[in-house]
Order: structure tokens, then C-alpha cells, then sequence
């Protein structure tokens, strides 16, 4: 076991200490509120780890960076919020299509445009998955605790790395500034993933940094490597990283970046259950919410009611086995977010079952309460 030591932290300090773990070493981004803590500590701590900090002059850049230094062989990230995060979307894309291993920090707050710089919402979720344009997945985990943001961190960077893919790290402005005492727990070697480099002796002619035949990726060598040369681009690309936009190559393309991670949703997803044992009255939440539903739990087992709590770490790809089995089990199903039912609308394709599925939703800046939890619940029952 590595050394374990224990820290009063906020999440967004966590995250940064989470990151460095993994074995993160770039950060590029620019201060966005309610994310600017990541930025600060990743300045602080990464030259203490030879590592490197830029700040860039918008989040546009800071996205292309990032794409830079993943390429160059780095395990690189940035931190934004909502208006921040709707700049990084065409370079998104962009480490999609060129299967660019990295992590963007997502500190969600009050939107559209420039909303509420200070507030909480999980206004989010659909962006984080169809932000960026064309058919494609992606993987989107979001913590619930300040622990999860360190713990779940290293998981981040060793999904973007065993996938070859951005990894979307969705938090919230009370995720991001709560303090709570975290285990900063120093991974084993072992525990970390790193990308999957060519076979010894991998001639120029047999190296292909792509491969669309199966549904995991190919080993690349980063930009710069003395025997063999990555190549490249946004546009659709052969296995050699060289431009073929004919139609079998564009379907098998698409279809690929799409099963590298549907096909393994059962290694990606991470759930968690809260009194589900017997539960007939079920709450699905993510993020700063579960721990208002969990309350909630608590004050509907007073009064009787069997409740219990479905929490969503990955949301993309969306856990579709777990949210299905809660459906099957209950009678009510309470979907609690703050938004206007971002993911309630997802829960509800996968009710086939007749369940009651019943919003708590917030929109006002302010952390739901578990008595509005419970009260959504008494006015949707049928």
C-alpha cells in the first residue's frame, strides 16, 4: 500500500493533488470562476513535480495546448466552467477524433452565457457528451465528495489513457469549494495506467498509431519520438494517422469511436447505492445532489416510505444496467438534479417498466434541500 496522509482540502484542491498522482505533468488553462482554484494549484504544485503550468490568454488555446502536450506524450489537463467549457468544444473534438488521452475539469455553475459566476447547477451534462459535434462517445464522471475529487481523479487519467479519449470530470461549484479531511492515499504503480506503447523493434512501415478493426486502441509514441512518426489531424483519418475521407473509412471511423467505449461500459461505469437493498422508492442523483438525497433517504425511512438512493459516478456512458434495475425495483423513481431534468429525460428512455419517475429539480443557484427531495416525491406519487 502506498502512504497514506490526511489533509483538510477543498475539491478543487483535490483535484489538482488527484491529477499529480495519476501522473499528470501539463496543465494549460485560463482562471474561470467557480474552477480558478485548479488553475492556482496546479501553478503552485506542478513545477514541484517537474511539471509545467500555462496560463493561456483564452479557453479556446487552452484546449488546443492540452491537445499539444497529450500528443507530445504527456498526461496533460485544464480546468473551466460552463462559458469556458463551450470554448473548448471544436479542440475537443478534435482529441475525440485523434484519440488524445486527457482530462478537463468541469466546475459547473449557473448559466447560459455568463450566468451566475458563483452559483452551483448541473446545467452540464448533455454538453459534456453532445458538445462537441459529430457521432462519438465519451466518458464523464462526477464526484460527490471531496474525497471522490482526489479518488476519482486518478480514475479520470487512467480511463483517458486506457481509452485514449478526454475524460470529462463534471463537478459543481459546491463540490469544487467544499472542505472536507481527504486521504491522500500515494497510488502503487500498478494502480496507474499509462498508454499503451509499440512493440520493441516496430518498424516505420508496420507502426499504426490507429486501429479500427477491434474496439480498444491502437499504441502511440508521442510527437517528436526518435523511431517512429505520429501522425495526425482532425479529419478522418486510416491507421496511419493519414487522411481518407471515403465512405467505409467515415462509417468504420464513427462506429469505432463510438464502441471503444459503449463496449465497455461495464469496466467504465461506477455506481452507488444507498439503502437500495429494499427500496420501492428510489432517488437517482449525481454530483452535489447525492448527498441531498441521501437525507432525504433518511427522512422518508422515518415516516416509513423504503426509500433509497441510485448515485450515478459515471454519467457518460450513462450506467443503463443500474438505472434499469432501480426502475424494475421501484414504484416511484425521483430523478434529483440541479437542472430542469437534464438527466431525468435520460431515465425515463430506459422505462419500460410503467415506474414512476418524478423530477426534484432546482434552478436558482442554491443547493437543493432534502425537504424539497422529499416534498417532489409526495406530489408526483400516483
Amino acid at each position: 500500500m502506498g502512504k497514506t496522509v490526511k489533509k483538510f482540502m477543498e475539491g478543487n484542491d483535490a483535484m489538482v493533488a488527484g491529477a499529480i498522482a495519476a501522473g499528470a505533468r501539463f496543465f494549460a488553462g485560463y482562471p474561470i470562476s467557480p474552477s480558478s482554484e485548479v488553475a492556482k494549484g496546479a501553478a503552485k504544485e506542478l513545477p514541484r513535480h517537474g511539471g509545467i503550468y500555462i496560463q493561456m490568454e483564452d479557453e479556446l488555446s487552452s484546449m488546443a495546448a492540452l491537445c499539444g502536450a497529450s500528443l507530445a506524450g504527456k498526461k496533460a489537463f485544464t480546468a473551466t466552467s460552463g462559458p469556458g467549457f463551450s470554448l473548448m468544444q471544436e479542440n475537443l473534438g478534435l482529441a475525440v477524433m485523434s484519440e488524445l488521452p486527457c482530462v478537463v475539469y468541469d466546475v459547473q455553475r449557473s448559466g447560459p452565457s455568463t450566468g451566475a459566476a458563483t452559483k452551483p447547477a448541473q446545467g452540464d451534462l448533455m454538453q459534456a457528451k453532445y458538445g462537441t459535434h459529430g457521432d462519438h462517445s465519451i466518458i464523464a464522471l462526477a464526484p460527490s465528495s471531496v474525497q471522490d475529487c482526489y479518488d476519482l481523479s486518478i480514475t479520470a487519467f487512467n480511463l483517458a489513457e486506457k481509452y485514449r479519449t478526454p475524460v470529462i470530470f463534471l463537478a459543481d461549484e459546491v463540490i469544487g469549494h467544499l472542505r472536507a479531511t481527504v486521504s491522500i492515499r500515494e497510488p502503487e504503480p500498478g494502480e496507474i495506467i499509462n498508454r499503451k506503447a509499440p512493440a520493441p523493434g516496430t518498424t516505420q512501415k508496420d507502426f499504426r498509431p490507429y486501429d479500427y478493426s477491434g474496439n480498444m486502441p491502437a499504441p502511440m509514441v508521442g510527437v517528436g519520438d526518435r523511431n517512429l512518426l505520429m501522425r495526425t489531424t482532425g479529419s478522418t483519418h486510416d491507421e496511419k494517422g493519414e487522411f481518407r475521407p471515403t465512405p467505409e473509412n467515415i462509417d468504420r471511423v464513427t462506429h469505432y469511436l463510438m464502441s471503444k467505449i459503449e463496449d465497455h461500459v461495464d469496466d467504465i461505469t461506477i455506481t452507488r447505492e444507498y439503502k437500495m437493498e429494499d427500496a420501492d422508492t428510489v432517488l437517482i442523483s449525481f454530483g452535489c445532489s447525492v448527498r441531498s438525497s441521501m437525507s432525504a433517504v433518511d427522512l422518508l425511512r422515518k415516516e416509513g416510505v423504503k426509500a433509497g438512493m441510485l448515485e450515478l459516478v459515471t454519467v457518460w456512458p450513462m450506467p443503463e444496467k443500474q438505472i434499469r434495475k432501480a426502475l424494475q425495483q421501484a414504484k416511484n423513481v425521483v430523478v434529483v438534479e440541479l437542472n430542469m431534468g437534464q438527466l431525468a429525460g435520460e431515465v425515463r428512455k430506459y422505462n419500460d417498466y410503467g415506474c414512476n419517475v418524478i423530477q426534484a429539480n432546482r434552478t436558482d443557484g442554491v443547493l437543493i434541500t432534502p425537504k424539497q427531495v422529499v416534498d417532489a416525491l409526495k406530489g408526483g406519487m400516483k
